[in-house]
Order: structure tokens, then C-alpha cells, then sequence
């Protein structure tokens, strides 16, 4: 096996078939679906350019199938027009929409800008789009997904079928452990989304994307623009945060700028192992040594700043880390090896109870804090509430935490989690009334009636990935 697909993965294995994409009841002869068709088009010649693609983007099925995928319970965007509005008269609507796409009609809307919170205290803008929009976009998104899905690097794992962030954890994790790492690289793009070239990505989709209606499609959406206080602002550069389209776009886009790249730097410059996993714009490299990390990084730079991007100079840190990390640093008499975050979990080198080399991966402080004074927030609104509702709401949130921090070796994290949020809400009940004291016996008859149990959800980074891969 080669040092690369150990964490990069190979498809799916024989005995897990992708999902039937005709109906079983049309007959027992194969009916490839149109999409189908496409990947065998494209498995036939990977260099060639697709031109009639258009057809799957305004069909009416594709539409309605977009329709129901969308959440129904998303904000409104500039048109003021909900999901259950929409689908008072869905079949009316969609096929209008489908006419003026065919004829070229259709136009684009600016996207309602909005803030939310950053666990740093700043604030993340995000792109509330149209509904329509979201229509378009998403059926959009479904004929990139066929198209790109054949083209993406292994290595990417953001946004795209059949992949998560768990997925990347176990990745990064098992490339650790088993491939010769003793210096990490955590990167992060600063701004990505706002400075993304326009003019970059459209030449970048133009590699396979040869159909002009779906080219002129995504530069409307480019230059739509957001409405931020009444006020249109047309941007030359960047993407919303939040629209249907954005995540593939951004694939897209760095799957030329950067994976297509390291996978080259790898082959022509790197003497060790180098291993790679990238999750939307964050990604985490490991060497095997310190020069060749060093060199990686300064080239890293200069190709940035060719497509009019660079590295977060806060966020983009060269770590010792590894098997070796720890002994090496005690030699030369240096502190524990240093940490680093990934998709909400800092890693740690650290041993087992054996004695051997193993990666934790625990809730980082800050996101645990910021989840803890949401909570709290929303409790003291709830304040007086009934108890079911409260509780409810609790459950919720706590599940919610154990589902996606439950790793493995991760453990006291999630139940001191649990421990903080019971807290919490006795604080809070026992504001409702001067007269009335919550004793802790009953706080925690509440919490073991309400809360779910603080478990581990996830297998093994190995057992997981062997199995998918």
C-alpha cells in the first residue's frame, strides 16, 4: 500500500455498491439515471469538457427534488419569501422557474448579509440567499457534484458526499500514527471566502465545464452582490458564506490552487513521507522533516499569492509533533511537544496505557466556553419556562455536543460538558422563585430524566477508517 492512500483513502470498497439510482420496479436490465451517464462519460476521457449540462438544472423534477431538500425552517433572504409560502403553489412555481431559465430570464438576487458570533468574539458574516435561488443553486450543485466528485483529491473531505469532519479527524489521526510524522503544519487561509477570485474560478470550472449557460449561471450568482442595511454592494472578489453554492465553488477552486499541487510538490520535492488532509479552507500537512516543511511552507506562500490569497499569519503554525515529538524535545531539554486545532478538537501527542504513541484529541477550551455561555443565555430566556420545554431544549443541545465531540479518549470533555450545563440550569431555576430552592437531589433526578448519557459515539480513528477506505 502506498504511504499516501493510508490516509487518503481509495473509494469505496468491493462490497459497498453506491447507492441504485433507477427505480427498482422499471425492470431488471440496467437504466443508468442521467447523472450516471454522466460519470461514464467521464470515467471514459477525464480530460474532456462537458457541454450539455444545462437540461439537469432546469428540469422540473430537479427542481422539486431541490425544494424538498432545502430546510424548511431557513431564514427568508431579500425576497421575504419562506419555504411553506413557496409550496402553497409549488408546481405553479416551479415550472415558472423552469421556463425563465430556459429562456434566460431568470436573475439573480443579492444575498442578506447577516453576523453571527465567532468563539473569538468577532463576527462571521453569512449569506442568507433567496429561495429561488437556493433552488437553482442546489440543482446546480448536484451536476458539479458529478462532475467533481470524479476529480477531487482523497485527501478533501469538506462538503462533499459521503464525507465528514469525523472522517477527516480519523484521517489526520491514523496519517499520524502510521506514517513517519514528526512536524505538523496547521494552515489557514485568512479571508478565504471574501478575497476568492472570480476570475481564477470561472477560468478553473472552464477546465470541465464547457457549457456556457451553466458558466453564465454561477457568474450571477458572483455578482449578485449582498444587501447589508438597505444598501446593494457588488463585489469583484469572494463568495457568501452560507449559499448552496458556495462549499463546491470553494472545492473548486482549491482543488486547482492546492491539492492538485501538493500532490506534485510531493512527488517531485518530498524525500519523507508528507501526508495531507483538508477540510473546506483549514488543512493540516505532516512531515517527516523539519527542511522539507520549511521549504513546503515558503512555496506554500508565493503559489498563494499568485491567485490573490495568502496564510493567516496567527492561525499558520510549524509544530514539532509526532511519535519521536515527545522524546526528542526532553533530549534537548525543551517543554512537551506543542498542540494544535482541527475542526473543533486540539490534538495532543500522548501514550496509551501500553505505552504507545497515540494522538488525543480533546474539546477545544475556548468552543467548550463559547457553547457554555450560549446555553446559559438561552436558559435565562427560558427562565420561566416549564420545566419539560427547558429540559427538552437541554437534551438537544447536550445530544447534540456528545454526537459530534464523543471520540474516543475524549470522555471527561463531554461529561464535564454535561456536569457544566446542570449547573447551569440549577442556577437558573433556582432564580425563577425566592420562595422556591432546587436541591441538588432533585437536580439530579431532572438531569438523569432529561439529559442523555456522556458516551462515546465514534469507533476507533483505525477501526473506522480501515473500514471505509
Amino acid at each position: 500500500m502506498r504511504g499516501t492512500e493510508v490516509t487518503e483513502g481509495r473509494g469505496l470498497a468491493k462490497g459497498n455498491p453506491l447507492k441504485q439510482n433507477t427505480p427498482r420496479t422499471q425492470s431488471r436490465t440496467s437504466v443508468p439515471s442521467a447523472f450516471a451517464r454522466i460519470r461514464q462519460s467521464i470515467n471514459k476521457n477525464r480530460k474532456q469538457q462537458l457541454t450539455a449540462l444545462y437540461h439537469h438544472v432546469y428540469a422540473v423534477d430537479h427542481l422539486r427534488a431541490s425544494y424538498y431538500a432545502l430546510k424548511r425552517k431557513a431564514a427568508a433572504g431579500v425576497d421575504g419569501v419562506t419555504w411553506q409560502q413557496y409550496g402553497e403553489n409549488l408546481e405553479e412555481n416551479l415550472k415558472d422557474l423552469s421556463a425563465r431559465l430556459q429562456r434566460g430570464a431568470y436573475r439573480a438576487k443579492p444575498v442578506r448579509r447577516t453576523y453571527i458570533p465567532k468563539p473569538d468574539g468577532r463576527q462571521r458574516p453569512i449569506g442568507i440567499t433567496a429561495l429561488e435561488d437556493k433552488l437553482v443553486q442546489r440543482a446546480v450543485v448536484e451536476v458539479l457534484n458529478v462532475v467533481y466528485e470524479q476529480d477531487f483529491c482523497n485527501f478533501s473531505y469538506g462538503f462533499r458526499p459521503g464525507r465528514s469532519q469525523h472522517i477527516a479527524l480519523d484521517a489526520l489521526t491514523v496519517g499520524i500514527m502510521k506514517r513517519k510524522v514528526g512536524w505538523v503544519l496547521d494552515a489557514d487561509l485568512r479571508a478565504f471566502f471574501d478575497t476568492l477570485s472570480h476570475e481564477w474560478l470561472i477560468a478553473f470550472i472552464e477546465h470541465r465545464i464547457a457549457d456556457r449557460r451553466i458558466i453564465r449561471l454561477i457568474r450571477k450568482w458572483l455578482k449578485a452582490g449582498v444587501l447589508e442595511e438597505g444598501k446593494r454592494i457588488r463585489k469583484e472578489e469572494g463568495t457568501a458564506q452560507g449559499g448552496s453554492i458556495s462549499p463546491v465553488l470553494s472545492n473548486i477552486f482549491l482543488h486547482y490552487v492546492l491539492d492538485l499541487w501538493v500532490q506534485w510538490w510531493r512527488s517531485h520535492h518530498a524525500r519523507g513521507d508528507v501526508i495531507i488532509v483538508r477540510y473546506a479552507d483549514d488543512f493540516v500537512l505532516g512531515f517527516q522533516y523539519r527542511f522539507e516543511a520549511e521549504l513546503f511552507l515558503t512555496e506554500l506562500q508565493q503559489r498563494l499569492v499568485r491567485f490573490r490569497l495568502r496564510l493567516h499569519p496567527d492561525k499558520t503554525r510549524l509544530i514539532e509533533f509526532g511519535r519521536f515529538a515527545a522524546s526528542n524535545r526532553e533530549r534537548r531539554g525543551d517543554r512537551k511537544p506543542e498542540t494544535f486545532n482541527f475542526l473543533g478538537f486540539t490534538h495532543i501527542c500522548g501514550k496509551t496505557r501500553n505505552g504507545m504513541f497515540t494522538v488525543f484529541r480533546k474539546t477545544i477550551r475556548k468552543k467548550w466556553h463559547a457553547k457554555l455561555k450560549e446555553v446559559y443565555v438561552e436558559l435565562r430566556r427560558r427562565m420561566h419556562a416549564p420545566i419539560p420545554e427547558q429540559g427538552a431544549y437541554l437534551r438537544a443541545v447536550i445530544g447534540g455536543h456528545i454526537r459530534y465531540y464523543g471520540v474516543p479518549l475524549n470522555s471527561r470533555a463531554i461529561s464535564s460538558f454535561r456536569h457544566a450545563v446542570r449547573r447551569l440550569w440549577l442556577k437558573v431555576l433556582c432564580r425563577r422563585s425566592q420562595k422556591t430552592r432546587i436541591t441538588w437531589e432533585r437536580m439530579e433526578k431532572l438531569a438523569e430524566h432529561w439529559f442523555p448519557p456522556a458516551r462515546i459515539c465514534h469507533p476507533q480513528p483505525l477501526n473506522r477508517f480501515g473500514v471505509i477506505t
